[in-house]
């Protein structure tokens, strides 16, 4: 009885535990319940809007096309009219003057007076079409749109799916002990970052809209292009002003970084600047690579050149559409590498060089004197776009290209 009694005990002791579980379970069901229910209202709210404003875009876009379709038509069907009636006018004249008879002098020399004032009269002015170059360029804007639109997209699926750019952790890291800096990073950072982590591998830019000069159209966060209009920008005191020229807003103080830019046209310089560097200067010397706070490597439609405190290195390389930055602060070092196919094939190094090639190398030399002190600095990625129509694109990144970079 004794043990009956106890067993009934334990029972009753239990079925209490998961009452009070089952009442706690109810209650995270109903939570989980009402938080996606939330969720799914705020992002069919988002979509909504999203969806109408791509709606305006369009409706904006089309109506600019039929505008200057319009226009232009007006003015093509004018002179077409123009031509035909002055072609049956002549025509005409000509059939009178071939239907005079050979005998009446004074009616053929009125009809041929009539047909050579025809022949003088002023010719249609030309056609000017004003607007055909913003009408014929309505696809590459909204194509721009929508390349944004899928990178972007792609981009916070995989975030959500606790991935990084091509399904890498966007800030994978090596292991090490963390600094203060990384003890007092976000509990949102924390959730893509291993606790434990210092060195950056995969790095995120985005380009920042208050220093690019006012001859850079930027698309989204991640395309810029040389415009022969200046654009409106606001004041800003990071804005360049004498050089075509724009920075990412990603600070880099420590650690290793990897950037891949694309090159779409043009003449592009891609290198890094110091923080605090005057956007203005003049532009012979506040150029990327010009002065001794910045480097980059350059492509000038024939070749790729290094460019560090006014002295250049050409490279003789082949054209990469990809360029792959990477950037280590523990090793003083700026690489260049071309990218194809996920494959790599290093352009340039920037990093000082004790050997004797240096001393007789003027790039080298400048590089052995001053270019360690750069990482002194905190960084910033940036880009000079040299020729009208200069066009570049940041990332994606190429996934083995980094692997191999973290197993270094």
């Amino acid at each position: 009885q004794a043990q009956q009694g106890k067993f009934l005990s334990d029972v009753e002791n239990e079925l209490e535990e998961l009452a009070v579980t089952i009442a706690q379970a109810k209650k995270m069901v109903e939570l989980i319940k009402g938080a996606a229910t939330k969720e799914r209202e705020r992002v069919e709210k988002l979509f909504a809007e999203a969806s109408q404003v791509l709606a305006t875009f369009q409706k904006e876009v089309m109506g600019f096309i039929e505008d200057g379709e319009r226009s232009m038509l007006g003015e093509a069907e004018a002179d077409l009219r123009w031509k035909e009636e002055r072609r049956a006018k002549l025509a005409q004249r000509k059939q009178n003057l071939e239907n005079v008879p050979s005998t009446d002098t004074v009616y053929f020399l009125q009809e041929f007076q009539a047909l050579k004032v025809a022949m003088e009269e002023n010719l249609s002015p030309p056609l000017s079409f004003q607007k055909e170059l913003n009408f014929t360029k309505c696809t590459q804007a909204v194509g721009a749109m929508k390349d944004v639109l899928s990178t972007t997209c792609k981009n916070q699926w995989n975030q959500l799916q606790g991935k990084g750019i091509d399904g890498l952790n966007c800030q994978e890291m090596e292991e090490g002990d963390s600094s203060s800096q990384d003890r007092q990073s976000s509990s949102w950072s924390r959730l893509w970052a291993p606790k434990h982590a210092r060195l950056r591998v995969a790095f995120i830019i985005d380009l920042d809209s208050d220093t690019a000069d006012k001859f850079i159209q930027l698309f989204g966060t991640k395309g810029a292009k040389r415009v022969l209009c200046p654009i409106p920008y606001p004041e800003s005191p990071t804005r360049f002003i004498n050089c075509e020229q724009v920075l990412g807003l990603n600070l880099m103080n420590r650690g290793n970084y990897y950037w891949e830019v694309e090159l779409i046209d043009g003449w592009v310089s891609i290198g890094v600047i110091a923080e605090d560097f005057d956007p203005r200067e003049a532009y012979n010397h506040g150029r990327l690579g010009r002065n001794d706070r910045s480097c980059c490597l350059q492509w000038n439609g024939q070749n790729y050149v290094a460019w560090f405190g006014g002295f250049e290195c050409t490279i003789q390389q082949p054209f990469f559409h990809t360029i792959g930055v990477f950037l280590e602060y523990s090793e003083k070092a700026l690489t260049f590498y071309g990218v194809k196919d996920s494959k790599m094939t290093c352009l340039q190094q920037l990093k000082v060089s004790p050997s004797a090639k240096g001393k007789a190398d003027p790039f080298q030399n400048k590089i052995n004197r001053q270019f360690a002190s750069l990482f002194s600095c905190k960084l910033k990625p940036a880009f000079f776009l040299e020729s009208v129509d200069a066009h570049l694109q940041i990332g994606p990144l190429k996934k083995d290209c980094v692997s191999v970079l973290k197993r270094r």
